[in-house]
């Protein structure tokens, strides 16, 4: 009676089949040293850079997961842990590089590295996970089990990521990657998690079929039909067409520009409110028949309109000439001590804004400096933050109204904002049933001329499919563009130039499927983790005790019949 073996060297999870009862060509991971495993790691993190603006190459997100998959299947914990971070490193310390174009190396390098240690404890207990399974015999169960803790893993992961701590980052994620891609459809039904998920699920799919030995013909039946299956599901929903019906909606975005780059951007805060006040003048005499509303920037008034009369008189200059409603981005001096980053709404013949909305998720350490005597010790760009920001409360809608008399509602979101879930959702399902159109109020003169405006955008892209509501993004300095329901772009302007562009969005209510199913795509991924945990615990295992008997070597006619 023979004995199955479990070979405890990490490089490999599962043992040739031969003489040890299992059928050849079991699932097991690649035969290479760490150095080996390292190159994969590292080429699997810039390929999932490379699906970002601005190199924008969706398809190498399944190439990049599936690369670290195999740099870690069959790898202790640890071993898949450093693997893990230097793939998340390859992936985001590129992707971030924006964050030091004006502080430095230090904060840029310190938060590229607290990204990728959420990458590592992924691939930590997802190397784990495998194992656990990987001790099971051999069926296509199993292996189907062990492709799944790839996607689970990335989706928990970035939940993970983005809400912890300090309310966490979640930028840089797999599905903000795929804007120009077919799966960016998938938004509709569960969100960024979902397409995330698919992406994932197709790289580990990708890893099984091709870097293992799932091609071998006598597997066929294993990996062909999950494959075949899996392609058919994506094939149907991304052909499902996406709503761009509603009422269209003019607006007009005011880019004013900045006097220059950087993070004195704002040393001549008067020079950028004239800018956007000429700018809206500009437009108002260009666009004859005044539209909903004129959309300013965050940081469009970084002299409070509210308090100093000189501010208050330009921002009325510039409503009056529009003669229609201006949505200005402010700095406001409250709540004492602190401040607050606002959008004001300001309404023909009325001399305050009518409405406003406070950010609600201040930036720390751009915003706000937590435990600033401790982070000072490692950067003193930490003092470059004077004063903290407040957190607004709750989401706003601001109706106006469309040349054609029809009502519909403005629903602001300020900067980084637009990149949490709850945030934006928040926002679309207060009042469902109003047809409303997003915006996204930005300013990125602090990053220059880099990546960090385009990212930006692909994540407004991507809200816009999610939520099927049009969004109007505008920037102080670029880019800005209208984003339809569907994620095309429209009207879109280059940095650091003055722009005003009209567009007509379209205003839609109703939510989607992603609105109603809400978080639960990554409360699921969480569970399907914890369950795949245990699923590796039951049944038969397969491991070589130190006092094992070893199986006999098999005949020549048994090595036929395992053959045949």
């Amino acid at each position: 009676m023979s004995t199955a073996i479990d070979v405890p060297d990490e490089t490999r999870a599962d043992p040739p089949g031969a003489g040890d009862g299992r059928p050849a060509g079991s699932l097991r991971g690649l035969d290479l040293a760490l150095p080996g495993r390292l190159a994969l790691a590292v080429v699997g993190g810039l390929c999932v850079w490379l699906t970002f603006p601005d190199a924008n190459v969706p398809a190498l997100g399944p190439v990049g997961v599936a690369l670290l998959s195999a740099a870690i299947l069959g790898t202790r914990p640890r071993t898949a842990a450093i693997l893990g971070l230097v793939g998340g490193l390859a992936c985001f310390v590129p992707t971030l590089s924006w964050s030091g174009i004006f502080v430095g190396p230090v904060p840029w390098l310190a938060l590229a590295t607290v990204e990728a240690l959420y990458v590592a404890a992924m691939c930590a207990i997802v190397a784990a996970i495998h194992r656990r399974l990987l001790r099971r015999p051999p069926t296509a169960a199993r292996d189907a089990l062990v492709a799944l803790a790839v996607p689970l893993g990335w989706v928990a992961q970035e939940w993970l990521r983005g809400s912890w701590p300090f309310g966490g980052f979640p930028w840089a994620r797999l599905a903000f990657g795929q804007t120009d891609g077919p799966l960016l459809r998938l938004a509709a039904l569960g969100g960024a998690p979902l397409v995330t998920f698919a992406v994932a699920a197709i790289g580990a799919a990708l890893h099984l079929l091709v870097v293992t030995r799932w091609t071998r013909p006598e597997l066929l039946r294993y990996g062909a039909a999950p494959a075949a299956a899996l392609a058919l599901v994506l094939l149907a929903v991304t052909a499902t067409p996406v709503p761009t019906d509603g009422t269209p909606t003019p607006l007009t975005l005011v880019q004013g520009n900045t006097p220059r780059e950087g993070l004195d951007f704002n040393a001549e805060r008067r020079a950028v409110l004239d800018n956007h006040v000429r700018g809206t003048q500009r437009a108002a005499e260009r666009d004859g028949t005044p539209p909903a509303a004129y959309l300013w920037p965050e940081n469009s008034s970084d002299i409070d309109p509210l308090r100093n009369a000189d501010a208050k008189a330009q921002v009325q200059r510039a409503v009056d000439a529009a003669g229609a409603p201006v949505l200005v981005g402010a700095i406001l001096d409250e709540p004492a001590p602190e401040v607050s980053n606002a959008s004001l709404l300001y309404r023909p013949g009325e001399d305050a804004p009518s409405q406003r909305y406070v950010k609600q998720h201040p930036v720390p350490f751009a915003e706000y400096v937590p435990y600033r005597s401790f982070f000072r010790l490692f950067s003193d760009k930490v003092d470059l933050v004077r004063v903290g920001f407040a957190r607004g409360r709750g989401s706003a809608a601001m109706p106006v109204q469309t040349p054609g008399g029809a009502t519909v509602d403005l629903v602001p979101s300020i900067c980084f904002e637009v990149a949490y879930d709850g945030l934006v959702r928040e926002a679309v399902t207060q009042h469902p049933d109003r047809e409303s159109v997003l915006v996204v109020q930005t300013n990125n003169a602090t990053f220059g001329r880099t990546a960090e405006s385009t990212q930006q955008l692909a994540i407004s892209r991507l809200r816009a499919v999610e939520h099927g509501r049009a969004v109007a993004h505008v920037s102080t300095v670029g880019v800005s563009a209208f984003i339809a329901p569907d994620g095309s772009l429209s009207g879109r302007t280059e940095l650091f130039t003055a722009a005003q562009v009209r567009g007509e969005p379209v205003a839609r209510a109703g939510r989607t499927i992603a609105d109603r199913v809400g978080p639960l795509p990554e409360v699921l991924a969480g569970l399907g983790l914890v369950a795949l945990w245990f699923a590796g615990r039951g049944g038969p295992r397969r491991r070589l005790g130190r006092n094992a008997t070893r199986p006999t070597p098999p005949t020549d006619r048994e090595k036929d019949r395992l053959r045949a």
